[in-house]
């Protein structure tokens, strides 16, 4: 698929994460083999290793929040590290908005890691380079006059009005919720990663006043405190990808916590017997965790999750019979692939949010889901569409003619009922 090509820059980006991650752990007092071990935790687990890959705007973001940290926190100290890293903040903010949240992280770790003569310029200067660069967002939205509300266009204010009264998912601990689906699919990857972060983060703040490591990662132990509690609120939406903000900091106060232990180990243990209690605990560790990381992270490296995909884009290349006079509904991983196969770009492969949300579209579109020839009903497109008048009304007036794949991830190729284009 064409966008499957972007996998390699997401393999650069997971690769800077990683060295980034270690670096942080560096910084904030981590030994060599704990911080090493924060970024064996982020680069191999088996959730990191499915989502890392993926064409997310989440990965990115990750990438400046995490480069944010590391200048905040500086051994060196200068003014400019902090400025650096308001501006990378903003970055993961203007990346993926949600990033918003852990800005009190990074705000915390340059607190403890600025020079108590300088702390106030830091933070003055790391707020102020944040907030101008935040900004360019709202004024380039102003000078393109997509700020407002306004006829035949998007505008930001629409946007982030939608994204705020969009129905949630409900209560993750809730067995019938939307949102605790999304907690299993994340718990079948991997169970280690972040359920032993968050007890991690919970040790980390809870020892917080006696505890050097504790202390030291209070960054991270508080980003993954922030990132857990916004997910559990019962009225919001938790997407999927979601959990990628929070990979790095599980990472970083997992093996943080790991370090607290053995170094308790260490000084409480005779010396003849440390050393072999904490190789006990070492081998238990990895007898647990390494062979439920190769069956994940084998599996995920070998089966071929996109078949449905390239089969339904292959079936729409071949099988209409005018593909420029055809309009379909498609999510975004299809929507290169139709646009080379000759659909037209924007009126005719459409992606499914913008035939509700985008007047630019949907003035094109006078008759709602009549004037609309096919679905290809991906596992997005069936979710959302609850949200989606026309896209819901399009799947209920069609009919499946191709379906690839079986279960929750199939993809069905729909034609509406009065629609004009043919099948050959």
């Amino acid at each position: 698929m064409t966008v499957g090509s972007m996998r390699v820059t997401m393999l650069l980006i997971s690769a800077i994460s990683a060295v980034l991650v270690y670096l942080l752990g560096r910084r904030l007092s981590l030994p060599r083999w704990a911080a090493g071990l924060g970024m064996a935790l982020f680069g191999l687990s088996p959730l990191s290793v499915v989502l890392q890959r993926e064409i997310f705007l989440d990965n990115l973001a990750v990438m400046w929040t995490l480069l944010a940290f590391t200048l905040a926190a500086s051994p060196s100290r200068h003014l400019w590290h902090h400025f650096g890293a308001g501006i990378a903040a903003a970055t993961a903010v203007l990346t993926k908005e949600t990033m918003l949240f852990v800005l009190p992280a990074v705000f915390v770790t340059m607190w403890r890691h600025s020079h108590r003569d300088t702390r106030k310029f830091a933070l003055t200067g790391a707020l102020t380079a944040c907030t101008l660069i935040g900004l360019a967002y709202p004024l380039f939205a102003l000078l393109k006059g997509e700020l407002l509300p306004g006829g035949g266009h998007v505008s930001l204010w629409d946007g982030i009005k939608y994204q705020m009264t969009r129905p949630g998912s409900g209560f993750i601990l809730d067995a019938g919720s939307g949102s605790h689906g999304v907690l299993r699919s994340w718990l079948y990857y991997d169970r280690v990663l972040p359920l032993g972060g968050l007890a991690g983060a919970l040790l980390l703040l809870a020892t917080w006043r006696w505890s050097v490591t504790a202390r030291a990662l209070a960054g991270p132990s508080l980003a993954v405190g922030i990132l857990a509690l916004v997910a559990m609120r019962p009225s919001g939406y938790l997407p999927a990808m979601y959990i990628i903000q929070a990979l790095p900091f599980l990472a970083l106060v997992l093996a943080g916590g790991t370090a607290s232990i053995v170094h308790a180990v260490l000084n409480r243990t005779r010396w003849v017997g440390r050393y072999g209690v904490a190789a006990v605990l070492a081998v238990a560790a990895c007898v647990y965790v390494v062979p439920r990381w190769y069956d994940g992270d084998r599996t995920a490296v070998t089966a071929d999750a996109n078949a449905p995909y390239r089969a339904a884009a292959q079936w729409m290349a071949s099988e209409v019979a005018q593909p420029e006079k055809t309009r379909v509904l498609v999510d975004d991983a299809l929507w290169l692939d139709l646009v080379h196969a000759g659909y037209r770009p924007g009126l005719g492969v459409i992606w499914f949010y913008k035939a509700d949300l985008d007047p630019a579209v949907t003035k094109t579109m006078p008759r709602g889901w009549k004037d609309i020839d096919y679905v290809v009903a991906s596992p997005t497109v069936r979710r959302d569409a609850v949200d989606l008048p026309n896209v819901k009304a399009a799947i209920q007036h069609s009919t499946p003619v191709a379906v690839f794949g079986a279960g929750a991830d199939r993809i069905e190729i729909r034609q509406i009922q009065h629609a004009t284009g043919g099948v050959r």
